[in-house]
């Protein structure tokens, strides 16, 4: 008799599979690839008419450097940029504040006004790239700063095309790069949602996140679950808001891990597409079909990969990019080999990026629309995960809605015990991990890392200073005071916030008057 395993998200793995193991409505939760519920696929052709985009995740230092790596990528065949902020950015501080010490261009590029934004995508055409940026507490800052440098180069708002991740419920879950308390934050991802359809209305205004919960140690069925109900939050929000589901939920984006447990990340995906559709059309009444496609962006796991053996990432990269294929990604991100031990190095980045041409290019994969569907295996798992994910959304809306879940600490919960979990299971050896608990070398090949220049703090806070010197501090003052008006009203902050970007008002001194506004929001106060 076949061993039995278990899948990362808890249901046992058959040593055989058979059509008994089918889904008896398997043709009803199938349906044709671009059509409803969407589980094989949200366009009928996917990758036979063209391939996924592929983004490379960049930034790091100085916006200069990173404009750098940007060209090298688009000259490596990118299609897509995807931009990665230092920390301060991300939680609204300017380079020369105290707490932003040691932190200056460490995670990702520093951006401190419109002037770190014009360096940062000189001589790039913005009508013709697509840029995605991970930022969430100040997203609508950073969107505006790239709309009012496209302007300026004769881009208008209406030819942008991008994300903003702008996924603030997922912070209190897992990353904690939260600013405001929810209720605000929920206000400001609804003024996004608004701004966007009338200003920018190519733009994916918000890229819902279960990468960073899967990171945290979520499983599958949590990931996806939790991605969810954090979605029906904001749908509920922008609602709440007066927006009509049909003009909001087609620019609706998520944003997944994809593991080496192949089978079961390509069924995570289908059981995620599946969902999301019944959810919009049934719970909230989209007649739009893009309402209720569930479109993502893939990232392969930063977590699994090791410091030890390093070079053993690049095949651990091929088979998490492989799942994401062939789950159905809109776009994909291929980590670099070296990332587990720093920033990637320029080769790394380009041999990752490599990897996804050998996947679109010299593969099979584009031939064919969805090749795993009516796979007994794949299709038992799909309805597998699928049942875990709607229970476990169950469950959150028994607290009444996501943030009062959030507020309870049971989503955090939930993947803390998975996360120990696994952790367990390493140290065991039960969890085999190739060059940690097992395969391991004695001596390690010597690996010369990418550094930042430590004085790039100092180079920040000086074009800081210089910026306030030059500028009409005037103008700033009124232009931020509109701004604090609109906070404290029920106007879209967005306009005023543009303004005051316009003026040169920088990233911590727009997100420090929505401070004053909405309060901090401090978890230890809530549970």
């Amino acid at each position: 008799m076949s061993e039995r395993r278990s899948s990362e998200s808890g249901f046992p793995i058959k040593g055989v599979y058979t059509a008994a193991d089918l889904p008896e409505d398997l043709d009803s939760r199938l349906g044709a690839p671009g059509e409803f519920p969407y589980t094989r696929g949200v366009y009928p052709t996917m990758y036979t008419s063209r391939p996924w985009t592929m983004r490379q995740y960049a930034g790091f230092g100085t916006a200069t450097e990173s404009n750098a790596r940007y060209h090298q990528l688009l000259r490596a065949g990118t299609m897509g940029l995807s931009v990665a902020f230092d920390l301060p950015t991300q939680m609204g501080y300017d380079s020369d504040e105290p707490i932003a010490h040691g932190e200056v261009g460490k995670v990702g590029v520093a951006i401190d006004s419109i002037e770190d934004m014009r360096l940062l995508f000189a001589d790039i055409p913005l009508d013709k790239v697509s840029t995605s940026m991970t930022i969430n507490a100040p997203g609508s800052v950073l969107l505006l700063l790239y709309q009012l440098v496209a302007e300026e180069n004769g881009v208008p708002g209406t030819a942008l095309n991008g994300t903003i991740q702008n996924d603030i419920l997922k912070e209190y879950i897992a990353r904690g790069t939260y600013i405001f308390p929810p209720k605000p934050s929920l206000r400001l991802v609804a003024d996004t949602f608004a701004y966007c359809r009338k200003e920018v209305p190519k733009w994916n205004t918000i890229s819902i996140s279960g990468y960073h919960m899967a990171e945290a140690g979520a499983t599958p069925a949590q990931e996806i679950a939790f991605t969810l109900a954090n979605g029906v939050e904001y749908v509920r929000a922008a609602l709440a808001a007066g927006l009509a589901v049909d003009d909001f939920a087609p620019r609706l984006s998520f944003f997944f891990v994809a593991r080496t447990t192949l089978l079961e990340e390509v069924a995570k995906f289908r059981a995620a597409r599946r969902i999301w559709a019944r959810l919009m059309r049934d719970d909230f009444g989209a007649k739009d079909p893009k309402s209720m496609m569930l479109r993502f962006h893939t990232q392969t796991a930063g977590v699994q990969l090791t410091a030890q053996q390093p070079e053993v990432n690049l095949v651990r990269v091929a088979v998490q990019g492989l799942g994401a294929v062939l789950g159905g990604t809109q776009s994909l991100h291929t980590n670099s080999f070296d990332e587990a031990i720093a920033l990637p190095t320029e080769k790394a980045a380009r041999l990752a990026l490599r990897t996804q041409q050998v996947l679109a290019y010299e593969t099979d994969l584009t031939a064919t629309v969805d090749p795993f569907a009516g796979s007994y295996v794949v299709e038992a798992m799909t309805a597998e995960i699928e049942a875990a994910a709607v229970e476990l959304m169950e469950r959150v809306a028994d607290h009444g809605s996501a943030v009062d879940a959030i507020e309870a600490g049971f989503q955090k919960r939930e993947i803390e015990q998975s996360a120990y979990r696994i952790a367990q299971e390493i140290d065991s050896g039960e969890r085999v991990v190739v060059g940690l608990n097992r395969f391991a070398v004695d001596e390690e090949e010597p690996y010369e890392p990418l550094r930042v220049d430590p004085t790039i703090e100092a180079a920040q806070a000086e074009r800081l200073a210089r910026l306030r010197a030059e500028r009409d501090a005037d103008a700033v003052a009124r232009a931020l005071t509109e701004l604090r008006a609109a906070a404290d009203g029920t106007d879209n902050v967005l306009y005023p916030m543009k303004e005051a970007l316009r003026a040169r008002a920088t990233v911590g001194e727009v997100c420090g008057t929505l401070r004053e506004a909405w309060g901090l929001y401090r978890p230890t106060d809530r549970f």
